[in-house]
Protein backbone atom coordinates (compact mmCIF):
# COMPACT_ATOMS: atom_id res chain seq x y z
CA UNK A 1 0.00 0.00 0.00
CA UNK A 2 1.18 3.28 -0.81
CA UNK A 3 0.72 6.00 1.85
CA UNK A 4 1.74 9.37 2.97
CA UNK A 5 2.67 8.25 6.63
CA UNK A 6 3.95 10.65 9.30
CA UNK A 7 7.36 10.01 11.58
CA UNK A 8 8.60 11.65 14.32
CA UNK A 9 12.10 11.74 13.65
CA UNK A 10 14.58 11.74 16.73
CA UNK A 11 17.78 14.03 16.77
CA UNK A 12 20.44 11.20 16.86
CA UNK A 13 21.54 7.98 16.24
CA UNK A 14 24.14 8.27 19.06
CA UNK A 15 21.28 8.47 21.53
CA UNK A 16 21.23 4.67 21.41
CA UNK A 17 24.40 4.63 22.58
CA UNK A 18 24.49 7.01 24.69
CA UNK A 19 24.68 6.32 28.89
CA UNK A 20 22.46 9.66 28.88
CA UNK A 21 18.94 9.22 29.72
CA UNK A 22 17.53 12.47 28.82
CA UNK A 23 14.06 12.73 25.97
CA UNK A 24 15.10 12.90 22.84
CA UNK A 25 13.89 15.76 20.46
CA UNK A 26 11.36 14.44 17.79
CA UNK A 27 10.92 16.50 14.43
CA UNK A 28 7.78 15.59 12.13
CA UNK A 29 8.28 15.15 8.35
CA UNK A 30 5.73 13.61 6.12
CA UNK A 31 7.28 11.56 3.21
CA UNK A 32 5.83 9.22 0.36
CA UNK A 33 6.68 5.50 0.21
CA UNK A 34 5.75 2.10 0.88
CA UNK A 35 4.41 1.09 4.61
CA UNK A 36 3.56 -2.15 5.76
CA UNK A 37 2.73 -2.86 9.55
CA UNK A 38 2.85 -5.42 12.30
CA UNK A 39 1.47 -5.33 15.29
CA UNK A 40 2.95 -6.00 19.00
CA UNK A 41 1.92 -9.18 21.13
CA UNK A 42 2.09 -7.38 24.40
CA UNK A 43 -1.03 -6.48 26.10
CA UNK A 44 -1.21 -3.03 25.93
CA UNK A 45 -3.64 -0.45 28.10
CA UNK A 46 -4.50 3.22 27.12
CA UNK A 47 -4.40 5.52 30.10
CA UNK A 48 -5.55 8.73 29.70
CA UNK A 49 -5.35 8.76 25.77
CA UNK A 50 -1.83 7.24 25.75
CA UNK A 51 -0.78 3.83 24.79
CA UNK A 52 0.72 1.97 28.10
CA UNK A 53 2.54 -1.65 27.86
CA UNK A 54 1.42 -3.76 30.94
CA UNK A 55 3.96 -5.80 32.28
CA UNK A 56 3.93 -9.29 30.94
CA UNK A 57 3.16 -11.80 33.96
CA UNK A 58 5.70 -14.64 32.60
CA UNK A 59 8.81 -15.49 35.07
CA UNK A 60 11.24 -16.63 32.17
CA UNK A 61 13.70 -14.13 30.63
CA UNK A 62 14.02 -14.30 26.83
CA UNK A 63 16.85 -13.48 24.57
CA UNK A 64 16.27 -13.26 20.70
CA UNK A 65 18.73 -13.99 18.03
CA UNK A 66 18.99 -14.06 14.50
CA UNK A 67 16.95 -16.75 12.61
CA UNK A 68 18.61 -17.12 9.72
CA UNK A 69 21.74 -16.12 7.93
CA UNK A 70 25.60 -15.54 8.45
CA UNK A 71 24.63 -13.03 11.71
CA UNK A 72 22.37 -16.09 13.08
CA UNK A 73 25.78 -18.44 12.60
CA UNK A 74 28.26 -16.24 13.90
CA UNK A 75 26.06 -15.52 17.02
CA UNK A 76 25.72 -19.21 17.63
CA UNK A 77 29.17 -19.65 17.37
CA UNK A 78 29.99 -16.29 19.77
CA UNK A 79 28.40 -17.82 22.38
CA UNK A 80 29.33 -21.29 22.05
CA UNK A 81 32.63 -19.57 22.29
CA UNK A 82 31.75 -18.12 25.78
CA UNK A 83 30.41 -21.70 26.96
CA UNK A 84 27.15 -20.55 25.77
CA UNK A 85 26.25 -23.24 23.45
CA UNK A 86 21.99 -23.18 22.60
CA UNK A 87 20.24 -26.59 22.66
CA UNK A 88 17.66 -26.24 20.35
CA UNK A 89 15.54 -29.71 20.63
CA UNK A 90 13.65 -29.65 17.31
CA UNK A 91 15.42 -27.75 14.62
CA UNK A 92 11.87 -26.20 13.24
CA UNK A 93 10.82 -24.81 16.57
CA UNK A 94 11.79 -21.23 16.85
CA UNK A 95 12.50 -21.65 21.04
CA UNK A 96 15.70 -22.98 22.33
CA UNK A 97 17.73 -22.78 25.46
CA UNK A 98 21.25 -21.94 27.01
CA UNK A 99 21.46 -25.22 29.43
CA UNK A 100 24.07 -23.18 31.92
CA UNK A 101 21.89 -19.79 32.52
CA UNK A 102 18.41 -21.90 33.78
CA UNK A 103 15.61 -19.53 32.68
CA UNK A 104 16.48 -18.14 30.17
CA UNK A 105 14.82 -19.15 26.63
CA UNK A 106 16.20 -18.74 23.32
CA UNK A 107 14.13 -17.21 20.62
CA UNK A 108 14.74 -17.26 17.19
CA UNK A 109 13.30 -14.35 15.19
CA UNK A 110 13.89 -11.98 12.26
CA UNK A 111 16.53 -9.41 12.97
CA UNK A 112 13.61 -6.59 12.77
CA UNK A 113 11.37 -8.60 14.61
CA UNK A 114 14.00 -8.87 17.46
CA UNK A 115 14.07 -5.16 18.14
CA UNK A 116 10.38 -4.62 17.54
CA UNK A 117 9.85 -7.52 20.49
CA UNK A 118 12.00 -5.94 22.86
CA UNK A 119 10.33 -2.52 22.72
CA UNK A 120 7.19 -4.47 22.96
CA UNK A 121 8.25 -6.02 25.70
CA UNK A 122 7.87 -9.61 24.22
CA UNK A 123 11.93 -10.05 24.58
CA UNK A 124 14.56 -8.96 27.58
CA UNK A 125 17.60 -9.41 25.35
CA UNK A 126 18.46 -9.62 21.73
CA UNK A 127 21.53 -9.93 19.46
CA UNK A 128 21.44 -7.71 16.19
CA UNK A 129 23.16 -5.48 13.55
CA UNK A 130 23.45 -1.91 15.32
CA UNK A 131 21.92 -0.97 11.99
CA UNK A 132 18.46 -2.77 12.79
CA UNK A 133 18.48 -1.53 16.13
CA UNK A 134 18.71 1.88 15.04
CA UNK A 135 16.29 1.39 12.14
CA UNK A 136 13.25 -0.48 13.98
CA UNK A 137 14.26 0.89 17.39
CA UNK A 138 13.62 4.25 16.42
CA UNK A 139 15.45 6.13 18.80
CA UNK A 140 13.22 4.36 21.75
CA UNK A 141 14.34 5.60 24.96
CA UNK A 142 13.65 1.67 26.57
CA UNK A 143 16.41 0.18 24.37
CA UNK A 144 19.96 -0.02 26.00
CA UNK A 145 23.07 -1.35 24.00
CA UNK A 146 24.84 -3.20 26.31
CA UNK A 147 27.66 -4.69 24.46
CA UNK A 148 28.20 -2.62 21.54
CA UNK A 149 31.40 -4.35 19.94
CA UNK A 150 31.04 -8.30 19.27
CA UNK A 151 33.29 -8.36 16.61
CA UNK A 152 30.99 -10.07 13.80
CA UNK A 153 28.59 -8.43 11.39
CA UNK A 154 30.69 -5.05 10.17
CA UNK A 155 28.92 -3.29 7.61
CA UNK A 156 27.93 0.36 7.05
CA UNK A 157 24.72 1.80 6.13
CA UNK A 158 25.76 4.32 3.31
CA UNK A 159 24.12 6.12 0.86
CA UNK A 160 25.35 6.01 -2.73
CA UNK A 161 25.52 7.86 -5.96
CA UNK A 162 25.77 6.63 -9.98
CA UNK A 163 29.77 7.29 -11.05
CA UNK A 164 28.74 8.76 -14.11
CA UNK A 165 26.23 11.64 -15.69
CA UNK A 166 25.13 14.60 -13.30
CA UNK A 167 26.64 12.88 -10.33
CA UNK A 168 30.66 12.31 -12.08
CA UNK A 169 31.63 15.44 -9.98
CA UNK A 170 29.59 15.14 -6.89
CA UNK A 171 31.99 13.54 -4.19
CA UNK A 172 30.37 14.99 -0.81
CA UNK A 173 26.88 15.51 0.99
CA UNK A 174 27.34 18.93 1.01
CA UNK A 175 27.92 18.91 -3.10
CA UNK A 176 24.72 16.38 -3.63
CA UNK A 177 22.82 18.89 -1.21
CA UNK A 178 23.86 22.04 -3.32
CA UNK A 179 23.22 20.31 -6.62
CA UNK A 180 20.31 22.58 -8.76
CA UNK A 181 18.90 19.42 -10.09
CA UNK A 182 16.49 18.63 -6.94
CA UNK A 183 13.11 20.71 -6.86
CA UNK A 184 10.12 19.79 -5.39
CA UNK A 185 8.76 19.14 -9.25
CA UNK A 186 12.02 17.17 -9.63
CA UNK A 187 13.34 15.66 -6.19
CA UNK A 188 16.07 13.32 -5.40
CA UNK A 189 14.95 9.75 -5.41
CA UNK A 190 16.27 7.53 -3.44
CA UNK A 191 15.70 3.54 -3.25
CA UNK A 192 16.02 1.91 0.12
CA UNK A 193 14.78 -0.76 2.72
CA UNK A 194 15.26 1.71 5.24
CA UNK A 195 12.58 4.02 5.43
CA UNK A 196 13.37 5.59 8.57
CA UNK A 197 17.04 5.74 9.09
CA UNK A 198 17.23 7.44 5.39
CA UNK A 199 14.60 10.21 5.11
CA UNK A 200 16.22 11.14 8.81
CA UNK A 201 19.73 11.30 7.14
CA UNK A 202 18.82 13.38 4.31
CA UNK A 203 16.50 15.59 6.35
CA UNK A 204 19.74 16.07 8.67
CA UNK A 205 22.37 16.91 6.24
CA UNK A 206 20.05 19.91 4.48
CA UNK A 207 18.37 17.56 1.36
CA UNK A 208 14.70 18.81 1.26
CA UNK A 209 13.31 18.06 -1.93
CA UNK A 210 14.18 13.72 -1.76
CA UNK A 211 11.63 11.13 -2.16
CA UNK A 212 11.94 7.32 -1.06
CA UNK A 213 10.81 4.03 -2.61
CA UNK A 214 11.00 1.18 -0.70
CA UNK A 215 12.95 -2.24 -2.44
CA UNK A 216 14.03 -5.46 -0.33
CA UNK A 217 17.32 -5.98 -2.64
CA UNK A 218 19.56 -5.76 -5.69
CA UNK A 219 18.67 -1.97 -5.08
CA UNK A 220 22.31 -1.91 -7.33
CA UNK A 221 20.35 -1.96 -10.06
CA UNK A 222 17.93 1.12 -8.87
CA UNK A 223 19.90 3.60 -10.53
CA UNK A 224 20.63 1.87 -13.90
CA UNK A 225 17.34 1.21 -14.39
CA UNK A 226 16.27 4.53 -14.07
CA UNK A 227 13.73 4.22 -11.06
CA UNK A 228 16.10 6.26 -8.52
CA UNK A 229 19.01 8.66 -8.52
CA UNK A 230 20.48 7.11 -5.52
CA UNK A 231 20.78 4.47 -3.06
CA UNK A 232 20.98 3.91 1.05
CA UNK A 233 22.08 0.17 2.07
CA UNK A 234 24.07 -1.96 3.97
CA UNK A 235 27.81 -1.80 2.27
CA UNK A 236 30.84 -4.63 3.73
CA UNK A 237 33.74 -4.49 0.97
CA UNK A 238 31.88 -1.81 -1.36
CA UNK A 239 32.51 -4.47 -4.14
CA UNK A 240 29.26 -4.82 -5.20
CA UNK A 241 28.64 -0.85 -5.44
CA UNK A 242 31.73 -0.77 -7.69
CA UNK A 243 30.85 -3.39 -9.94
CA UNK A 244 27.34 -1.45 -10.55
CA UNK A 245 29.36 1.72 -11.51
CA UNK A 246 28.36 3.37 -7.76
CA UNK A 247 30.44 5.15 -5.43
CA UNK A 248 30.31 6.56 -1.69
CA UNK A 249 30.59 10.07 -1.17
CA UNK A 250 32.25 12.08 1.68
CA UNK A 251 30.03 11.90 4.64
CA UNK A 252 27.27 9.33 3.03
CA UNK A 253 27.66 7.23 5.86
CA UNK A 254 24.51 6.77 8.16
CA UNK A 255 25.96 4.42 10.38
CA UNK A 256 28.97 2.34 11.26
CA UNK A 257 27.10 -1.51 12.25
CA UNK A 258 28.42 -4.49 14.02
CA UNK A 259 26.62 -7.20 16.10
CA UNK A 260 25.61 -5.73 19.31
CA UNK A 261 24.00 -7.04 22.56
CA UNK A 262 20.71 -4.75 23.28
CA UNK A 263 18.28 -5.56 26.19
CA UNK A 264 14.86 -3.41 26.83
CA UNK A 265 15.20 -1.05 29.88
CA UNK A 266 11.70 -2.15 31.75
CA UNK A 267 12.94 -5.72 31.38
CA UNK A 268 16.78 -4.73 33.24
CA UNK A 269 14.62 -3.07 36.04
CA UNK A 270 11.43 -5.03 36.43
CA UNK A 271 11.59 -8.71 34.91
CA UNK A 272 13.25 -11.16 38.04
CA UNK A 273 16.24 -11.75 37.20
CA UNK A 274 17.11 -10.37 33.67
CA UNK A 275 19.79 -7.95 35.25
CA UNK A 276 21.51 -10.85 36.35
CA UNK A 277 21.59 -13.27 33.78
CA UNK A 278 22.89 -10.00 31.47
CA UNK A 279 26.03 -9.41 34.09
CA UNK A 280 26.92 -12.78 33.56
CA UNK A 281 26.33 -12.94 29.46
CA UNK A 282 28.48 -9.50 29.30
CA UNK A 283 30.84 -10.88 31.64
CA UNK A 284 31.56 -13.84 29.44
CA UNK A 285 31.13 -11.71 26.19
CA UNK A 286 33.64 -9.50 27.89
CA UNK A 287 36.26 -12.04 28.72
CA UNK A 288 36.34 -14.03 25.25
CA UNK A 289 36.73 -11.03 23.54
CA UNK A 290 39.06 -9.36 25.32
CA UNK A 291 41.35 -12.68 24.89
CA UNK A 292 40.28 -12.69 21.37
CA UNK A 293 44.05 -12.55 19.65
CA UNK A 294 46.16 -13.01 22.81
CA UNK A 295 48.75 -15.34 23.59
CA UNK A 296 49.97 -16.43 26.92
CA UNK A 297 54.01 -16.68 26.11
CA UNK A 298 56.24 -18.53 28.79
CA UNK A 299 59.79 -18.32 28.62
CA UNK A 300 62.73 -18.83 30.79
CA UNK A 301 65.20 -16.78 31.53
CA UNK A 302 68.82 -16.65 33.66
CA UNK A 303 69.01 -13.59 35.82
CA UNK A 304 70.31 -12.50 39.53
CA UNK A 305 67.07 -11.70 40.41
CA UNK A 306 63.41 -11.07 39.29
CA UNK A 307 63.85 -7.66 39.63
CA UNK A 308 67.18 -7.90 36.98
CA UNK A 309 64.86 -9.81 34.99
CA UNK A 310 62.30 -7.55 34.91
CA UNK A 311 64.80 -4.92 34.09
CA UNK A 312 65.76 -6.33 30.86
CA UNK A 313 62.37 -7.54 30.20
CA UNK A 314 60.49 -3.90 30.49
CA UNK A 315 63.45 -2.77 28.38
CA UNK A 316 61.54 -4.43 25.35
CA UNK A 317 58.48 -2.83 23.75
CA UNK A 318 56.74 -5.86 23.08
CA UNK A 319 56.91 -7.21 26.20
CA UNK A 320 54.79 -5.36 28.47
CA UNK A 321 52.17 -7.52 28.71
CA UNK A 322 48.75 -6.55 29.79
CA UNK A 323 50.05 -5.04 33.16
CA UNK A 324 53.68 -6.61 33.75
CA UNK A 325 55.11 -9.44 33.23
CA UNK A 326 54.79 -11.98 36.10
CA UNK A 327 58.42 -13.58 36.58
CA UNK A 328 59.06 -16.36 39.20
CA UNK A 329 62.02 -18.43 40.11
CA UNK A 330 63.07 -21.62 38.76
CA UNK A 331 64.21 -23.85 41.29
CA UNK A 332 66.51 -26.89 40.60
CA UNK A 333 69.39 -28.82 42.44
CA UNK A 334 72.94 -28.65 42.23
CA UNK A 335 75.52 -30.19 44.05
CA UNK A 336 73.24 -31.35 46.70
CA UNK A 337 72.04 -27.78 47.01
CA UNK A 338 68.68 -26.00 45.92
CA UNK A 339 68.95 -23.00 43.67
CA UNK A 340 67.27 -20.28 41.51
CA UNK A 341 69.84 -19.71 38.28
CA UNK A 342 66.87 -19.12 36.12
CA UNK A 343 63.77 -17.34 36.16
CA UNK A 344 59.96 -18.01 34.41
CA UNK A 345 58.28 -15.34 32.71
CA UNK A 346 54.92 -15.56 31.75
CA UNK A 347 53.47 -12.53 29.36
CA UNK A 348 50.32 -11.68 27.23
CA UNK A 349 50.96 -10.53 24.11
CA UNK A 350 48.61 -9.67 20.98
CA UNK A 351 48.75 -12.15 18.08
CA UNK A 352 50.65 -9.18 16.05
CA UNK A 353 53.67 -8.93 17.84
CA UNK A 354 54.15 -12.37 18.66
CA UNK A 355 56.84 -13.16 16.23
CA UNK A 356 58.51 -9.45 17.44
CA UNK A 357 58.37 -10.63 21.04
CA UNK A 358 59.62 -14.01 20.67
CA UNK A 359 62.44 -12.32 18.99
CA UNK A 360 63.35 -9.36 21.80
CA UNK A 361 62.77 -12.40 24.31
CA UNK A 362 65.77 -14.27 23.09
CA UNK A 363 67.47 -11.08 22.32
CA UNK A 364 67.87 -10.87 25.96
CA UNK A 365 68.38 -14.52 26.94
CA UNK A 366 65.04 -16.30 27.03
CA UNK A 367 65.03 -19.83 25.83
CA UNK A 368 62.35 -22.74 26.01
CA UNK A 369 59.95 -20.18 24.60
CA UNK A 370 56.15 -21.72 25.17
CA UNK A 371 53.10 -20.47 23.28
CA UNK A 372 49.87 -20.92 24.03
CA UNK A 373 46.04 -19.31 23.18
CA UNK A 374 44.10 -17.31 25.86
CA UNK A 375 40.28 -18.32 25.95
CA UNK A 376 39.40 -15.63 28.18
CA UNK A 377 40.55 -12.14 30.37
CA UNK A 378 38.51 -11.68 33.10
CA UNK A 379 38.79 -8.13 34.54
CA UNK A 380 38.24 -7.39 38.04
CA UNK A 381 35.05 -5.23 36.62
CA UNK A 382 33.48 -5.38 33.42
CA UNK A 383 33.67 -1.52 32.54
CA UNK A 384 30.43 -2.48 30.28
CA UNK A 385 28.85 -3.57 33.43
CA UNK A 386 29.49 -0.63 35.00
CA UNK A 387 28.37 1.76 31.94
CA UNK A 388 24.72 -0.05 31.79
CA UNK A 389 24.26 -0.13 36.01
CA UNK A 390 25.11 4.18 35.31
CA UNK A 391 22.64 4.16 32.24
CA UNK A 392 19.85 2.41 34.58
CA UNK A 393 20.88 4.60 37.61
CA UNK A 394 21.74 1.82 39.64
Amino acid sequence: MTAIQTFFLPGSVSNLLSSQSSVTSCRKVSLKFTVSCCSATSPLAVVNGNVEKRPSDRTEVRIGLPSKGRMAADSLDLLKDCQLSVRQVNPRQYVAEIPQIPNLEVWFQRPKDIVRKLVAGDLDLGIVGLDTVCEYGQGDEDLIIVHDALEYGDCRLSLAIPKYGIFENVNSMKELAEMPQWTPERPLRVATGFTYMGPKFMKENGLKHVTFSTADGALEAAPAMGIADAIVDLVSSGTTLRENNLKEIAGGVIVQSQAVLVAGRKSLMQRKGALDITHEMLERLEAHLRAEGQFTVTANMRGSSAEEVAERILSQTSLSGLQGPTISPVFCKRDGRVTADYFAIVICVPKKALYKSVQQLRAIGGSGVLISPLTYIFDEETPRWRQLLSTLGL
